[in-house]
């Protein structure tokens, strides 16, 4: 490779949580690069169907009240994929991105096999003697513009330092690093919680006079299962210390 990668997709999430096996997406941002120049941009909330942390709020600025109309991960993930045209993919911690949109493409039954680069593993190799290679110091140190906790803000920082990392330090004998690479992550297709599943999460939040704070008919079957334990062991804790 004479050359680094200049035509990509830059993508970044805001998530529910850190998990992807039991957060979700709600937020998608993405640019698209050509020739090293920022050509079209993509950004949609996305309904998780499950109200959003306090820590999440303060984090991300995100309102419970701007996702309820969202479009739902089965409406937006379409597009975004559409939007990449298979081009290589780039992000910051690429991977716990890709996770995230791999585990919501295998149960809307949809394809999603990428390749990509990712800018933290460059800036742990070539930036070795900073103190952190966290966006946001790398934004500050290298004053790059960033809206920082929102996708397409984090999008955008990431690749203008990626921009950055390819002009300081790609060589040809260093052009292995700046290679893309396959993303994988291993995960199955998930059922949707059973009709019985559901009944009883209705009955339960009903008997202990709770709001469940979810949608429910969005609910997987594991979902729905870790959901009821919650709630019978809060309960049973509240029953046993009074």
């Amino acid at each position: 490779m004479d050359q680094p990668i200049r035509d990509y997709v830059c993508v970044d999430l805001e998530t529910t949580g850190l998990h992807p096996k039991y957060d979700k997406i709600i937020e998608i941002g993405a640019v698209k690069v050509r020739g090293g120049q920022e050509t079209t941009a993509f950004s949609t909330l996305v309904n998780p169907g499950r109200a959003l942390s306090e820590h999440t709020r303060e984090l991300t600025g995100i309102r419970d009240d701007q996702l309820q109309g969202a479009p739902l991960i089965g409406q937006a993930l379409p597009e975004f994929l559409a939007f990449t045209e298979g081009l290589p993919l780039l992000g910051h911690s690429l991977l716990f991105d890709y996770s995230f949109l791999k585990k919501a493409a295998v149960n809307e039954g949809l394809s999603f096999e990428a390749c990509g680069m990712d800018t933290l593993k460059l800036s742990r190799k070539f930036l070795a003697e900073l103190e952190s290679r966290n966006l946001g110091f790398l934004c500050r140190h290298f004053q790059i513009p960033h809206t920082a906790h929102r996708a397409l803000g984090d999008a955008r920082a990431t690749s203008r330092l990626y921009e950055l990392l390819c002009g300081r330090f790609f060589t040809p004998e260093q052009a292995k690093e700046f290679e893309p690479r396959p993303l994988i992550y291993q995960v199955k297709k998930e059922q949707p919680a059973s009709r019985g599943q559901k009944e009883r999460l209705y009955r339960l939040a009903a008997d202990r006079g709770i709001e469940l704070g979810v949608e429910v008919e969005m609910l997987t079957r594991n979902e729905a299962s870790r959901l009821a334990d919650r709630i019978r062991a809060g309960w049973m804790g509240e029953q046993g210390s009074s």
